[in-house]
């Protein structure tokens, strides 16, 4: 049996396991989304969404890139914020990153990793940024994963730095902000931070918008 082929073969498996359970669950699922979740989280393949969190279908927009990236050039990114926050309304945005990340792990390095380093050089940037703290580290490991916690921080500073986010905040109050790191050792999700909606300010990437 061809690898592929093992995946069309489950598909049909679970999908006859939800009838089973639901006879009307994929004419429900058809209707339309409302999730209150945006998930933004790294690619990797053993970090999906849905399984960590046990979400059903529906309940979670997902947006996947190397690292949980939020960059500000990112048309990709953007679009799926703007559509998230504009169009379904969602409740809660959520920068996911996860201990063990192999892109965390080459931007600490100066190897060169061809176009990929594009790409890394926004990790780069976080750890330049807070290169005091993480000097003091002397554990090789226990610096991986401080970096990987600080990267989730900065990513959803750069949320908070979107027009997007901000004018949903001045017309809403919402999307609460929140930074997770989910540690695949142990299966659980460790809180980094919190931004509620009501409490970010910031002099310089703050905007005002016209009434």
């Amino acid at each position: 049996m061809r690898d592929y082929t093992k995946l069309l073969l489950a598909n049909k498996a679970w999908a006859k396991e939800r009838l089973s359970v639901d006879e009307e669950y994929f004419e429900k699922l058809a209707k339309d989304q409302s999730p209150q979740f945006l998930w933004i989280g790294c690619s990797d393949s053993r970090v999906p969404a849905e399984e960590v969190t046990n979400a059903q279908p529906g309940e979670v927009f997902v947006h996947r890139n190397v690292a949980n990236l939020v960059v500000h050039t990112d048309i990709n990114l953007l679009s799926v914020l703007q559509y998230a926050v504009e169009v379904l309304k969602v409740k809660h945005i959520i920068v996911c990153g996860h201990y063990n990340c192999g892109g965390v792990k080459a931007a600490m390095t100066n190897q060169d990793y061809g176009l990929i380093n594009k790409w890394l050089r926004n990790i780069k940037e976080v750890y330049s940024k807070h290169n005091g703290e993480l000097k003091m580290i002397t554990d090789e490991t226990q610096k991986f994963e401080r970096l990987v916690e600080l990267n989730v921080e900065e990513q959803v500073k750069n949320l908070a730095k979107t027009t997007i986010v901000q004018k949903a905040w001045k017309s809403r109050e919402l999307p609460h902000l929140h930074g997770w790191v989910f540690d695949i050792h142990t299966g659980l999700i460790k809180e980094i931070l919190n931004i509620q909606a009501t409490e970010w300010s910031d002099d310089i990437f703050g905007y005002d918008f016209k009434e």
